[in-house]
């Protein structure tokens, strides 16, 4: 696998992950990624990533959601296909989909009366973040920034949980246009969480991934 390095003298070789373990975690990571976008979204938040510069864009120049989110995300796919080859691509695009169906079904099995927006925060941050760590430990990603993120980690050594916490807070603070500053402030404490979680977590020599 591109980017993984090897097992350091004195330690066991790294066994790689079976079809079966990675289909688990995709499914696990993309389950709690879920959860976290119904808290944010409950309680009125915002997101990072393509997902909300494309959000930021369709409000305002009235581009449709899925157009501008598609073109966006172009160049992650190609670098994706490049870098990481043809199976973390692929696992990417399963991903993607696998959360696009279960945030359509979610609402049926998941209700939030009274949400307060500091605890949708902090908490949707670190369940989507926990999330994320299991998509990249396994090769994988949702596209756009995390793709970006890993390729830089893997390239230049940078951390992508920090990466991603820059992009996420920056394409966040965009929307101070045209949202209360309140929902702004909380959304970035969100991305913080989020992004903490993989700066601590999934760092290079840490965790050998393969």
């Amino acid at each position: 696998m591109p980017g993984t390095p090897s097992s350091p003298p004195g330690l066991p070789a790294a066994v790689p992950h079976s079809l079966v373990e990675d289909a688990i975690a995709i499914f696990t990571g993309v389950a709690l990624i879920s959860v976290g976008v119904a808290l944010f979204t409950s309680a009125g938040l915002l997101t990072g990533g393509t997902a909300g510069l494309a959000f930021l864009l369709h409000y305002a120049a009235g581009w449709g959601f899925g157009k501008v989110f598609f073109v966006i995300n172009l160049p992650f796919y190609w670098l994706a296909l490049r870098k990481f080859g043809k199976a973390f691509t692929l696992k990417t695009f399963i991903a993607v989909a696998l959360l696009s169906l279960l945030t359509e079904l979610q609402p049926q099995f998941l209700h939030f009366a009274d949400l307060q927006p500091l605890y949708a925060a902090i908490a949707g941050g670190l369940i989507t973040g926990t999330g994320f760590l299991a998509l990249f430990r396994h090769r994988c990603s949702l596209g756009g920034v995390g793709i970006l993120a890993l390729y830089l980690q893997d390239r230049h050594g940078w951390r992508a949980g920090k990466i991603q916490m820059g992009l996420d807070c920056a394409i966040v603070l965009l929307a101070l246009w045209s949202v209360e500053p309140s929902r702004v402030a909380y959304s970035v404490v969100g991305a913080v969480a989020l992004n903490l979680v993989l700066a601590m977590n999934h760092r290079p020599g840490r965790y050998m991934v393969v």
